[in-house]
């Protein structure tokens, strides 16, 4: 017992103050690098003090930049006798704060219960048109409606394709009759197809042939006209009034064909690609359709170095009473410029296509209805239009529309195009010319 309580009276305070000689250094450590931590946490306070760009960066100017209404308004939340009056543009709104909370945690929008159902259907989350500029041939609320192919009803169910239309407003028109085609012109000789993929034999000319150009761009091509969807057809072409509109023969190309025709005549030199994307692009995707189009475009451009108009033409989605315009008498597909806003540079595509809408409007009232413009938000958003500022994409019609009355329409939009284009070529043309009379006078 002596023997161990000796061992504890001479080792035990050893022990005591070497443990608190251990517990000083660490805390002088710690006493330290609190230290330096504070100093340095100091320190970059008044550097950002000093050097921030903006107020907003620290809490004081953050504050300051927030509407004092909002304070008031928080405050009204757990005072009620701070509670402002309820105003329409109350800065905390519970609706608008709930749609808020909605669309920052799960990325739904209450306010647009079809986002959910567009989710799940492929293409059908498009993006939605805005009006740039009105047309006589139409209204605000009527914008271009964008199917894809698989959004289309089955033949076998029997469904409409637009349910809220009016079946009497909406019904297909049957294709021209024999007799019809014989009065404008002149039926195509006995043993040929009905509907052949060719423009004079589907339908013969629908007014004389112009005279010979009396300007033309000698041989070199300056328009480029494709159609990004190939494949869009029409109802009444296919004998049918429901189901998929698309066919790989009587399609929106015969339309883009008669167009080049048609600039042809007028002395300028066009080049038309009915390329068939669904057969030529090894595992195509239709939502990819516009970056094989673009390629087509390039291809184009290196081919034909001088070319100064693209003319993307589709056929609307929409029904015939949305698409269809009587000017004097006679039926044309109505028409709808679309402008990309993707594109940095869209206003001049814009003006372009604004050109050809006053053209339209001056000698054919209500064949234009409007210039409408599209965001990425959902969808393309570009439509190649960055190529070129004199780049658009024209709308020509809607499933129920004939190619007798699209034909009508392009004729007059070839008139147009050229009237603006030899304008074009004059103000070039005199501008070369002020500025070499003046570079002789120098």
């Amino acid at each position: 017992m002596n023997r161990n309580a000796g061992h504890v009276f001479l080792y035990g305070p050893r022990n005591h103050w070497r443990h608190l000689l251990v517990s000083a250094r660490v805390l002088a450590t710690l006493s330290l690098f609190s230290a330096a931590l504070f100093a340095a946490l100091g320190l970059g306070g008044m550097l950002q003090n000093r050097w921030a760009a903006s107020p907003s960066q620290t809490m004081k100017g953050l504050a300051a930049s927030v509407p004092s209404s909002y304070f008031a308004a928080m405050l009204g939340l757990e005072l009620p006798g701070m509670e402002p009056a309820q105003r329409a543009d109350a800065p905390l709104d519970g609706a608008r704060m709930t749609s808020f909370l909605m669309r920052f945690v799960a990325g739904l929008d209450p306010d647009d219960p079809a986002g959910l159902l567009a989710r799940e259907l492929p293409g059908a989350d498009r993006e939605r048109a805005v009006l740039l500029r009105a047309g006589s041939g139409g209204s605000r609320a009527a914008s271009p409606v964008d199917l894809g192919p698989r959004l289309y009803p089955p033949l076998d169910l029997g469904l409409p394709l637009f349910p809220e239309d009016d079946p009497s407003a909406t019904e297909a028109a049957p294709p021209p009759s024999e007799d019809a085609r014989d009065e404008e012109g002149g039926r195509e000789s006995a043993g040929q197809e009905a509907n052949p993929p060719d423009n004079s034999a589907a339908y013969p000319s629908l007014r004389p042939e112009p005279a010979v150009a009396a300007r033309s761009t000698l041989g070199r091509k300056a328009v480029f006209i494709y159609h990004t969807h190939n494949r869009e057809s029409f109802y009444p072409e296919l004998q049918r009034k429901k189901g998929d509109p698309q066919d790989t023969r009587i399609n929106i190309t015969l339309v883009g064909r008669r167009l080049a025709e048609r600039l042809e005549e007028h002395g300028i030199g066009a080049v038309h690609s009915d390329k068939d994307y669904a057969t030529s692009v090894k595992n195509f995707d239709w939502n990819r359709s516009y970056q094989y189009s673009l390629n087509t475009v390039k291809q184009a451009i290196a081919d034909y170095g001088n070319l100064e108009f693209f003319f993307d033409i589709h056929r609307d989605s929409s029904r015939r009473s949305k698409t269809t315009v009587t000017i004097d008498g006679v039926a044309y597909a109505q028409v709808y410029f679309i402008i990309g806003q993707r594109n940095p540079n869209w206003r001049e595509n814009e003006a372009f296509a604004h050109s050809i809408h006053e053209a339209l409007e001056r000698t054919h009232p209500g064949l234009s209805r409007g210039i409408w413009g599209k965001t990425a938000k959902n969808g393309n958003g570009e439509y190649n239009q960055s190529i070129a500022p004199e780049s658009v994409l024209i709308e020509i019609g809607g499933v129920d529309n004939t190619l007798e009355e699209c034909y009508r329409t392009v004729d007059v939009l070839a008139d147009v195009i050229a009237e603006l284009y030899w304008q074009k070529r004059d103000a070039v043309e005199a501008g070369v010319t002020v500025a070499a009379h003046a570079e002789t006078r120098g």
